[in-house]
């Protein structure tokens, strides 16, 4: 029989404030939304055009590309509003990024080599043939250095967009799509890094070396402070930054040397926490002593929670919801003063059109096909073809990291920076209007099992 309510719990709550039900209430609903993160994220793209094509257009180039000069300790850096964001901001972007790679990798979908195969040679198909895409129309041009923008899947915009065509797409292709997209930002990684470099340096690279062992150690020792992590991690931006990776980069190789494991075994922590729970019951105390015991438990619950995930549960929000949004903001705004029709078929963003809508595509749906056909996995969720060509297609939805891409590609080329978001803005939209419409008209709907 249940024990009778407390006092308290009988009382009535009180009413909920105007406020709250008029301005939080609907912020808060938002933003428990699967999809509200790519809908913050196309809003601000839509922002930044609105505001580039507009009487204050003057105004977002202001902004964005204004003049910052930092000195610390006789060191002075300059940049700009927008370079403080993709080469600063955007390292946190990629240490959830790495985070999110080795929690899969350790205890998620891609633990085992079964469940991995499919969406890595699904994500194989998805980098090459957009690439190669890209490569038909741009090779030998001043602009072939930007191959690998079409390669990778925005995510949060493909995922909100299956969202709005659940009830056509199960939870094993949502799963797929996840994992192929984590496997497309380890090749968006790798590319950066190998082929966007600035000129290697020897001694700083020793000294990021050295910075590698002193992460090895804190993760060795199952470190649980976040100063620790984030004083190496600057220390190894700063080394990258000189040695001529890209300094974002430090963001991956931090997030990749946080502890995935918890400090203590679970049944230890649970069985001596047993034993504490039942000593205390037995011994009468003051409410402050009882509160303090309750605070020593909860202390000894956190042992149970690894830091990788505590971390992750820190900063995934601020970085959905905060620092992408502020470079699809800072990214997006293209003046399309002078622009025309036939803009879109100069051999630039018409590699990237093409990379993204048909490479991305044709790449995924016929690798993915062509491994289930052979036999190396099954078709995920049990999808159909229809269902399995519209994910393909929304995977095409390249957004964050292809802008970010074109940014590396064409650091000192403003005007082959303008087709390539172009490009990239046209081709994602493509990919999502058409993605959706097979999934929400071809494709069947979901029979729960």
């Amino acid at each position: 029989m249940a024990p009778p309510p407390s006092p308290s719990e009988t009382r009535p709550r009180p009413p909920v404030p105007a406020l709250f039900r008029v301005a939080v209430a609907p912020i808060r609903a938002f933003f428990r939304l699967e999809a509200a993160s790519g809908i913050l994220l196309a809003l601000c793209a839509v922002a930044a055009m609105a505001w580039a094509n507009s009487p204050w257009a003057a105004t977002y180039f202001a902004v964005f590309d204004a003049r910052m000069d930092v000195g610390l300790a006789g060191a002075h850096g300059h940049f700009t509003f927008r370079e403080l964001i993709n080469d600063g901001l955007m390292t946190l972007f990629f240490f959830v990024v790495g985070m999110e790679i080795k929690r899969e990798l350790s205890s998620g979908e891609l633990r085992t080599f079964s469940r991995a195969v499919l969406p890595l040679i699904a994500a194989l198909g998805g980098m090459i043939v957009p690439a190669l895409c890209y490569s038909v129309f741009n090779y030998g041009t001043p602009a072939q250095a930007g191959w690998a923008i079409p390669m990778a899947t925005d995510i949060a915009f493909a995922i909100g967009c299956l969202t709005l065509v659940k009830a056509r797409v199960g939870h094993g292709l949502v799963v797929f799509l996840t994992a192929l997209a984590i496997f497309d930002d380890i090749g968006g990684i790798l590319v950066i890094a190998f082929f966007y470099g600035s000129g290697l340096h020897a001694s700083w690279l020793v000294a990021a070396l050295g910075v590698l062992a002193v992460l090895a150690c804190l993760n060795y020792f199952q470190v649980r402070s976040g100063v620790a992590y984030a004083l190496a991690g600057a220390a190894l931006w700063y080394a990258m930054h000189h040695g001529g990776i890209h300094a974002t980069l430090a963001g991956v190789v931090l997030g990749m040397f946080i502890p995935a494991r918890p400090l203590r075994p679970g049944r230890q922590v649970l069985e001596e926490l047993g034993r504490y729970v039942d000593q205390t019951l037995k011994t009468p105390v003051d409410e402050e002593a009882r509160g303090a015991q309750i605070l020593y438990i909860e202390e000894r619950l956190e042992e149970l929670e690894p830091p990788l995930n505590r971390f992750v549960h820190l900063w995934h929000l601020p970085v959905a919801y905060g620092i992408v949004p502020l470079f699809a903001l800072a990214n997006s705004g293209i003046s399309l003063a002078g622009m025309g029709w036939a803009d879109l078929l100069r051999p630039l963003p018409l590699g990237i059109i093409a990379g993204l809508f048909l490479g991305k595509q044709l790449g995924i749906f016929f690798f993915t096909w062509g491994s289930v056909k052979l036999g190396v996995a099954d078709r995920p969720g049990g999808a159909s073809l229809p269902q399995l060509h519209g994910v393909a297609v929304v995977a095409g939805i390249g957004f964050t990291v292809a802008l970010f891409v074109a940014g590396l590609a064409f650091p000192a080329q403003p005007e082959l920076l303008t087709e390539a978001k172009l490009g990239i803005l046209v081709g994602s939209l493509l990919s999502a209007v058409v993605g959706y419409l097979l999934l929400r008209f071809v494709a069947k709907p979901v029979v729960p099992a």
